[in-house]
């Protein structure tokens, strides 16, 4: 039986076996009792499952500067890009011709133009490189900081953001990198400041949207004190959550994140962030849509809703929420969010068993949603929309799992990693593109749950 979600409007969620409206009401049943409450005290009804386990975003912000040739005292023409691809030919003449100059704008420029395509392990190379001929060059400073953030590598890109001010003090895209890098790395007081010098240097909406942001943050964490583990830093109000829940947590997270390196065979890198928010605070803070019970944005960002002990659900959204830095690190921050989504519900674990007749009609009659078109932010759904892309990104993940196994759901990850368009990893490593493929997820759900 498909289970259901009565969500009032004071925020208390009933899962239910059924339910229905009658006379003013809403009826609804759970084993073999029959309960009734008033409608005007309900806020919605979500399908598909508890939505508290099932619908959350995995948000990574991005920022690419503006900021993109070096510049040198003396006039350097380097020209490494070739048929839209990097020609590591000219690169290495560059690095041979005994200018550092010339050198460090070829890996620049190739690392730039990586950046640009999404091949962020070559962008980090080639800056890396670059770096070795002019260390202290701002652009290449600011483009590589930039980059190994986006990759959930923080605290390296911070010591680069702070090298990018002091060699380019005016430098907006030098502040706005280490606002960045300070907000990753959860230091959103130190963030606050770098973001304004920058829009100080020069107006962007861009900008603006993250100074909000970590302003929210500097002031729900104010008050906040930590607890770490050997994996995990977590950030908390001592005087609302109870140092029982607290362990219980880190115990969770630890355990789910040996589990996780056993299952998908890495390991994102340094210590990862988790931050418990009342629920109100939460919604404050990270502007989630209502749909949304938990978030990842390079932290997890968890609202504990007046828990004291662990519970089922609360393990599920942790285990979840931790899978997203998971495969943030394998695919280097690229994911498609339906891959992405369809991965950690599995993780939780979740199966389609709930919504799998429904989904077996909708794609029976080509009525699915696109994944093609599921592979950006979901933030802009309705409850509705959000329920059913959750639900065909698991199913499509199923469907790679219990066809071909975890190593080619990680195989995929790690083609799109490398640069590949999600298209292009889907062929590469099934041999079949988006239409075949969501042939193959109809078959699939077919015989498992077809009349």
């Amino acid at each position: 039986m498909q289970a259901e979600t009565i969500v009032l409007k004071n925020g208390t969620k009933i899962v239910v076996d059924s339910v229905h409206e009658e006379n003013g009401k809403v009826r609804y049943e759970i084993g073999d009792d029959s309960y009734a409450i008033p409608k005007s005290a309900v806020d919605h009804i979500d399908s598909f499952g508890s939505a508290s386990a099932s619908r959350r975003s995995a948000a990574v912000p991005d920022f690419v500067p503006k900021t993109t040739e070096p510049t040198f005292s003396s006039n350097v023409s380097v020209n490494v890009i070739k048929d839209d691809r990097v020609d590591d030919a000219e690169v290495a003449k560059a690095e041979a011709s005994g200018d550092d100059d010339v050198a460090a704008v070829a890996n620049a420029q190739a690392g730039r133009f990586s950046l640009e395509q999404g091949d962020r392990d070559a962008a980090v190379r080639y800056f890396d490189r670059a770096l070795r001929f002019e260390p202290n060059n701002a652009t290449v400073l600011i483009n590589y900081a930039a980059t190994l953030v986006r990759i959930g590598r923080p605290q390296d890109g911070l010591p680069l953001a702070e090298r990018a001010v002091r060699a380019a003090p005016e430098s907006p895209d030098a502040w706005a990198v280490l606002g960045y890098a300070r907000l990753q790395a959860d230091r959103a007081k130190d963030a606050v400041t770098a973001f304004e010098k920058s829009l100080r240097l020069r107006p962007d909406p861009g900008i603006q949207e993250f100074l909000a942001r970590a302003r929210r943050e500097a002031s729900a964490g104010a008050d906040f004190v930590d607890a770490e583990s050997a994996h995990f830093t977590l950030r908390f109000e001592g005087h609302s959550v109870q140092s029982g829940l607290t362990r219980s947590i880190l115990e969770q997270l630890d355990g789910d994140y040996d589990s996780l390196v056993s299952e998908l065979g890495t390991a994102p890198a340094g210590s990862i962030t988790v931050i418990l928010y009342p629920e109100k605070d939460f919604f404050d803070v990270t502007h989630a849509p209502t749909w949304s019970t938990a978030l990842n944005d390079g932290k997890l960002q968890i609202p504990i809703r007046g828990l004291t002990q662990m519970n089922g659900e609360l393990a599920r959204v942790l285990r979840h929420e931790l899978t997203h830095s998971f495969v943030n690190q394998i695919s280097r921050g690229r994911c498609p969010l339906w891959l992405n989504e369809g991965v950690a519900q599995l993780m939780e674990p979740r199966t389609t068993a709930s919504a799998g007749s429904m989904l077996a009609r909708v794609f029976s009659q080509q009525k699915e949603v696109p994944l093609s078109s599921l592979e950006q932010s979901l933030l802009g759904l309705d409850d509705a929309g959000a329920a059913i892309a959750y639900a065909e990104s698991l199913a499509a993940v199923e469907y790679i799992h219990e066809t071909y196994g975890m190593s080619d759901v990680r195989r995929l990850l790690e083609r799109i990693g490398r640069g590949d368009s999600t298209e292009a990893a889907l062929r590469g490593t099934f041999n079949v593109g988006y239409g075949q493929f969501e042939q193959d997820i109809a078959t699939y759900l077919a015989s498992k749950y077809g009349n």
